[in-house]
Order: C-alpha cells, then structure tokens, then sequence
C-alpha cells in the first residue's frame, strides 16, 4: 500500500492547549480503514511523534479510540502558554507538522 499525507486521510487535524503547559492533538477519521492505517502507520508511533516535537517518547502519550474513529495525542509544551517566546498561545497551530506526515 502507498502512503498518503495524514492531511489526505483525517478529516480533522486540530491542536489545542490541554492546561497551559499541556498540548493536545485530535486526528478524527471518516471510515475504518481510514482510522487503521493511521493507527497502524510508523509516522505516529510515539518515538516518531517525539522525534517530530522534539521531545522523549516517553512524554507522548497517544491515545487510539476505536469507538469514535480518533487518535488522541497529548504532550508537553515546550513553554508556558503565554510565555515570553510563545508563539501560540492557544495551541492551536501545533498540530503542523503532522498534515504532511506519510501513513
């Protein structure tokens, strides 16, 4: 099977800020085979996650909701919401990097 762009396969991406020192991205699927092959796919496994964002796999917890055709991804900010260097304070532009990730 070919890969695609995450972007190609979710129907909605999105980030937000889980506290102000917590981020959280949402990945919502049309069908099921939509939903297992990014759940099964090496571009969202935690390491590659952590890899992405700069941080240890053991600070990436992914959460796969079955129920729902979802996968939950919360990590660590790197700042404080509303830090000095915040670029975004909502956390609403991190999930980024994942639209282009190959599933």
């Amino acid at each position: 099977m070919s890969t695609l762009p995450l972007s190609q396969v979710a129907r909605v991406i999105r980030s937000k800020n889980a506290g102000p020192l917590c981020l959280t991205v949402d990945l919502f699927f049309p069908d099921r085979p939509s939903f297992e092959r990014a759940r099964d796919s090496q571009a969202l496994r935690l390491e590659s996650l952590a890899v992405l964002y700069g941080l240890q796999a053991g600070q990436v917890r992914r959460f796969d909701l079955e129920s729902i055709l979802a996968i939950k991804v919360s990590m660590p900010r790197r700042l404080c919401a509303g830090d000095p260097g915040d670029g975004d304070v909502y956390g609403a532009q991190q999930h980024g990097p994942l639209l282009e990730l190959q599933v």
